[in-house]
């Protein structure tokens, strides 16, 4: 059996603080927290329509998955545009 030499480099070397793929990285799990937050607040949306179109819902809970889902999608937008500037 061989001993590995110190001059290799491991799998996770590219992540260290200060590196692009550790900002890409960030970018990337901030897209997937914002993609996923967006999901629920449709869904919930749609859930409480249908709900309110059965008579089951009250129309309070269908005011606020909408006005949610619409400042969620506008600081998203925001955020984008912030990003690109940069």
């Amino acid at each position: 059996m061989s001993q590995r030499g110190t001059d290799q480099v491991s799998g996770l070397g590219d992540l260290e603080p200060g590196t692009r793929q550790r900002a890409q990285l960030r970018t990337r799990l901030a897209d997937i927290a914002w993609t996923s937050l967006c999901v629920v607040l449709l869904l919930w949306g749609i859930w409480t329509a249908v709900g309110l179109a059965r008579g089951v819902t009250a129309w309070a809970y269908c005011a606020v998955a909408w006005v949610l889902l619409a400042a969620a999608l506008g600081l998203r937008v925001a955020a984008i545009r912030r990003r690109t500037r940069i």
